[in-house]
C-alpha cells in the first residue's frame, strides 16, 4: 500500500515511539518487535480501506495502539476513540498520540463496559478477546448501519461458531494481505439472538 510522505513519516515515527516505550512497558512481544513494519503496522493498516467513510471509531483494548493508532495516522481527520485500560499504556496511548499530533484521538482509561463513547460506525479489537466477548460490546456502541472488525488467526472458524449461538450478524470476510492464515472479519446489523 503506497502512502503520501507525511503518512510515511508519521508511521516511522509511530515505530519509534512503539519500540522505544515497548523495552519499558512491554507493548507488543519481543518476539514481534523485530518484524513491527509488517507485523503490526501492515497489519493494521490494512484494515483502513474496511472501514466506513465516515464517523467515530473505537479501538477496544489499544493496547499499543494497534489498530487503533495506525488507522488515526492513516486518517487523521476521523475521530477515534482508543480504548485501554492498562494505565501504562494508556500513558503511552496519550503520549503517543500528543507526538503524533493526532488532535482528533481520544484516549479512555478504563474497561470497555465502563467507556463513555458517541454511537460509532465502527469498532476495531485486535487481539483482544474471542468474538463472543466482543460482540456485546458491538452490539451496544455500533450506531445504525456501524461495522465491527476483528482481525482473526487460526481460531476464527471456532469463534464464529461459537458467536452465532447467540447472536445474529451479516459477516463479510476479507483475506489478510500480511498472514496467510488470518482473515479479517467485518460484522454488521449485530444483534442477540
Amino acid at each position: 500500500m503506497k502512502h503520501s510522505p507525511e503518512t510515511t513519516e508519521g508511521l516511522a515515527a509511530f515505530r519509534s515511539l512503539l519500540l522505544r516505550w515497548n523495552a519499558r512497558i512491554n507493548l507488543i512481544s519481543g518476539d514481534t518487535a523485530a518484524e513491527v513494519d509488517q507485523r503490526h503496522i501492515a497489519d493494521c493498516a490494512q484494515l483502513q480501506p474496511l472501514l466506513p467513510e465516515r464517523g467515530p471509531i473505537a479501538d477496544l483494548g489499544s493496547g499499543a495502539g494497534l489498530p487503533g493508532l495506525v488507522l488515526a495516522i492513516l486518517r487523521p481527520e476521523r475521530e477515534i476513540h482508543l480504548v485501554e485500560s492498562d494505565k501504562r499504556k494508556a500513558a503511552f496511548l496519550v503520549e503517543a498520540s500528543a507526538q503524533l499530533k493526532l488532535p482528533m484521538v481520544r484516549v479512555h482509561a478504563c474497561r470497555a463496559e465502563n467507556a463513555k463513547l458517541p454511537p460509532l460506525s465502527a469498532i476495531t479489537a485486535r487481539a483482544l478477546a474471542p468474538m463472543v466477548s466482543l460482540l456485546p460490546y458491538a452490539a451496544r456502541f455500533l450506531a445504525p448501519g456501524g461495522v465491527a472488525l476483528f482481525p482473526k488467526g487460526k481460531t476464527a472458524e471456532k469463534e464464529l461458531t461459537e458467536a452465532a449461538q447467540d447472536w445474529h450478524f451479516t459477516l463479510e470476510r476479507f483475506p489478510s494481505a500480511t498472514s496467510p492464515e488470518a482473515t479479517i472479519l467485518r460484522l454488521s446489523n449485530i444483534q442477540r439472538v
